[in-house]
């Protein structure tokens, strides 16, 4: 088979394949996140029950996502200084990236100073906004909510909504399950 012809095939099956999504689903995807199935990917990686994740998310090291758990496109999930641990009914956004090491203290010392690492700890029914950072050490409680474009360096409590660069508390989360509301503001302030 030689080059031109193996193309051929490719674009013809992307051309096949993103028809069949814009058809289905409303929606175009790049070639391998339109092509792979996020699920059985999810599965592969040892994720729990109903579990996705993108085929454009990168995956490093030491990750646990519990049950139906939604990663999405363009993430990073890089457990390879600490154990990252997600839990179940959590959506992480795309270009969320979230590192259990770095190495600014590192850089900054000439290569002197050794790469930080530690766990990261993510509860139940967490939602994680498009672009968030999520920094080593952190645990996040269940029920929470990180803004989009927020830099988490350091512990929320369970219930927290957050937003920022670093995230400051903006709210609360309160009720379970089809009774559950976002306020706003200070607790205090009731």
């Amino acid at each position: 088979m030689d080059d031109d012809y193996f193309a051929q095939m490719l674009r013809a099956l992307y051309s096949a394949n993103d028809e069949r999504l814009r058809e289905k689903y409303h929606r175009s995807l790049p070639f391998a996140d339109g092509l792979f199935d996020r699920w059985e990917r999810a599965r592969r990686l040892g994720f729990g029950a109903g579990a996705s994740i993108y085929n454009s998310a990168l995956v490093f090291g030491e990750v646990q996502v519990g049950e139906n758990t939604w990663v999405g496109p363009n993430t990073i999930l890089d457990g390879s200084g600490g154990k990252l641990s997600i839990g179940s009914f959590c959506s992480v956004s795309a270009g969320v990236h979230i590192y259990t090491h770095d190495s600014v203290l590192w850089a900054l010392s000439g290569g002197i100073k050794e790469f930080r690492q530690a766990d990261i700890a993510i509860g139940d029914s967490v939602y994680i906004g498009s672009q968030s950072m999520i920094a080593l050490g952190v645990s996040i409680g269940s029920r929470c909510v990180i803004a989009a474009n927020s830099f988490v360096n350091r512990d929320i409590p369970e219930g927290t909504v957050v937003a920022g660069s670093p995230a400051k508390s903006i709210g609360w989360v309160e009720g379970h399950g089809d009774s559950v509301h976002i306020h706003y503001g200070i607790k205090s302030d009731l």
